[in-house]
């Protein structure tokens, strides 16, 4: 609107409720993303909302932006809400600006959003990927013909009677299918004294001879693992058994092309377009190193150009749209490896590793000492790193702590680098940490805190008006040690008094969201440590989440062993190895232990090298942390189980299970 007329104008409330959402457009894009707009119009917009991580494609968006003139460029960044668009004349974007601030669009979905633009004085994206593939892998285009494609998807069998030994698996994110060896998802292997009856279809042998004379594998492979996928699903990021398979591995496309991410422990991402019948082959550094999985979801971020049909899918944001995806069959095959692993990742290869898992604790004393080695231990040689990713304090406990009567005793457990112990000014306010290191940070900072372990803090029982344990209790290692140390915090408060828990969830994925710890930019290289960092893809870009994270979500690098999908029901039994869990991917399995990668320098005088170069074999050091994840409802049974106590509230927190509890 003209300022001019503003003052003789009078807004109706549409119109204000446009505004708002415009100025919060505004506002969300310059604090998470950095883009500043300007009051003055230019040849340049930002279109909020407008964006593929919002599903609308580069088909949609066009359109809409040529009826107001004629559009020199239109960038869209992968996986952000939003676009920016150059017009020829500066007199063309400001008809944009005002005939489509306002303007609902449908996505991809046929859902409707609504359009915000701001203008922009110049337009920058920074390159983030690298343009080649990872080392050792290959994409052969068309490698069988239709017919041929369509005889293997009329192979497979999916109604057969479940008690067949290849009868499918009902997965949570697909159906499978295993000929020769059946892989095993409690511990990503095979059994290898206990091969399938059949062996490998007879169907697959004439691609297999095939592929072997022209040297595009050199073990025939015996075993074979059948996948579906329905457009949306997909399968966690995770790399092969180095122990259970042999080099290369291999798989076919059919029925659907698909995008394909690649991640080397440094953080670097790779998004790989794998066509229709095309062929993936797997070796060295993409076999060993680098974690490759499909992310869930229905539509994919590829070239708008038609010349690019497999290969590295680039950041160039004047040339990518949306591709729906159809229903996928991939056919992967491996060769079992009856010898050692000796590959030259020994640091990630379960055959060479000299540290091996430790198994599920079978008594306290077990606990007591898994604690010590993948939790204390752990935290004392990672505090720096881990501090200096530990800033943005999160909404709900800043709520529930400023909520507090002024004068308040409060204690938190746990307090890690002590953010919490400055939020109210109002409050008096001691910390407790099982680390050193972490204290001394504390104190640095001129926060009361001293070291103490969380099931026998040296404070006088009845004397706290408030506790807050915050990503602690899900360190211990039985269902003992974690009831014990609720009653710990019980027995600090007053008749009344309250406490605030939170724990890491299994459910990472809740009422049909993920967590941000799921959502996390996996492609950001300046603050991949950071949960907190708002970079995931939102579905309105004026409709922000809340700012949330976890003590334990501060991971980027993937884990060490393989971690493919297996269900949610899952449970460890006695001297089972715990599985290591693979970063910002689902848990399957609740005692997990998560790898850290530590950055930077923590030792004075000890440099610590970080991951070198793509193709370098001297990654930074990994440790790794003792976690149980709960299940719903188990945080409340837990309360539940401890005397004079009663639960005020129960809620979930961005991959969190959260509770106030009150002493009786």
């Amino acid at each position: 609107m003209d300022s001019n007329h503003q003052s003789n104008y009078k807004l109706s409330k549409t119109e204000k409720k446009f505004l708002r959402k415009q100025i919060k457009a505004k506002h969300t894009l310059l604090r998470h993303e950095g883009i500043e707009t300007v009051s003055y119009a230019t040849q340049s917009l930002v279109v909020a909302n407008g964006g593929l991580g919002n599903g609308v494609s580069r088909n949609q968006l066009l359109p809409v932006l040529e009826k107001c003139g004629l559009v020199d460029a239109l960038l869209m960044p992968p996986n952000k809400p939003y676009s920016f668009a150059r017009y020829r004349t500066t007199e063309e974007s400001k008809r944009a600006y005002v005939t489509l601030n306002g303007k609902e669009v449908v996505d991809d979905l046929g859902q409707k959003i609504i359009l915000y633009l701001n203008f922009v004085e110049k337009v920058q994206w920074k390159e983030l990927r690298p343009q080649a593939l990872p080392p050792g892998l290959m994409v052969v285009e068309e490698i069988i013909s239709s017919e041929e494609e369509k005889m293997l998807l009329e192979s497979v069998d999916w109604t057969e009677d479940t008690d067949n030994q290849n009868s499918q698996k009902s997965l949570k994110h697909r159906r499978v299918k295993h000929f020769g060896y059946e892989f095993h998802y409690e511990n990503n292997n095979v059994d290898k004294d206990k091969p399938l009856s059949g062996g490998l279809p007879d169907i697959c042998d004439s691609f297999l001879e095939k592929w072997l004379r022209e040297g595009y594998i050199k073990h025939k492979p015996d075993q074979m693992t059948i996948n579906q996928y329905e457009p949306g699903q997909g399968i966690p990021a995770h790399i092969d058994t180095h122990s259970a398979f042999e080099d290369e591995i291999v798989s076919l496309s059919l029925g659907s092309e698909i995008v394909m991410d690649f991640k080397h422990p440094d953080g670097i991402a790779v998004p790989v377009m794998l066509p229709r019948r095309s062929l993936l082959v797997m070796t060295g550094e993409s076999r060993y190193l680098w974690t490759h999985g499909i992310t869930c979801r229905k539509f994919d971020t590829v070239q708008a150009s038609e010349s690019l049909k497999s290969g590295i899918i680039t950041s160039d944001v004047g040339d990518l749209t949306l591709s729906k995806r159809g229903l996928r069959t991939s056919f992967t095959f491996r060769k079992v490896r009856q010898t050692p692993c000796n590959c030259s990742y020994p640091l990630v290869c379960d055959s060479q590793r000299k540290e091996t898992p430790p198994s599920f604790p079978e008594s306290d004393k077990e606990a007591s000492r898994l604690e010590q080695e993948y939790v204390h231990q752990v935290y004392e040689e990672i505090a720096g790193h881990f501090s200096s990713t530990r800033h943005t304090p999160w909404p709900h406990i800043v709520e529930f702590l400023k909520a507090l009567p002024s004068g308040s005793i409060v204690a938190d457990i746990g307090c890690g680098n002590g953010k919490y112990l400055g939020i109210n000014k109002e409050l008096y306010m001691i910390g407790c940490d099982r680390s050193q290191n972490l204290v001394d940070i504390c104190r640095e900072r001129q926060f009361q805190a001293f070291v103490c372990d969380a099931l026998a803090v040296p404070v006088r029982s009845g004397s706290c008006d408030a506790c807050i344990s915050i990503a602690v209790i899900h360190h211990f290692a039985t269902a003992e040690r974690r009831v014990a140390a609720l009653q710990e915090i019980v027995r600090l408060l007053r008749p009344g008094g309250k406490a605030l828990i939170y724990v890491w969830a299994m459910e990472q994925e809740y009422n049909k969201q993920k967590s941000k710890y799921l959502r996390g930019n996996r492609n950001s290289q300046g603050k991949k440590e950071e949960m907190n960092s708002d970079t995931s893809v939102q579905r309105s870009l004026v409709e922000q989440m809340p700012d949330m994270g976890s003590r334990d979500s501060a991971f980027s690098a993937p884990g060490i062993n393989d971690s493919q999908e297996g269900g949610c029901n899952s449970r460890q039994v006695s001297n089972s190895k715990l599985p290591i869990h693979v970063n910002r991917t689902s848990f399957y399995s609740q005692d997990v232990l998560v790898p850290w990668h530590l950055k930077g320098n923590p030792d004075k005088g000890k440099p610590v090298e970080p991951f070198g170069p793509i193709g370098s074999q001297d990654p930074s050091p990994v440790f790794h942390r003792y976690y149980h994840v709960f299940r719903e409802g188990e945080l409340e049974a837990a309360c539940r189980t401890v005397s004079d106590v009663r639960i005020l509230q129960s809620y979930y927190d961005q991959g969190n299970w959260c509770v106030i509890l009150q002493k009786a």
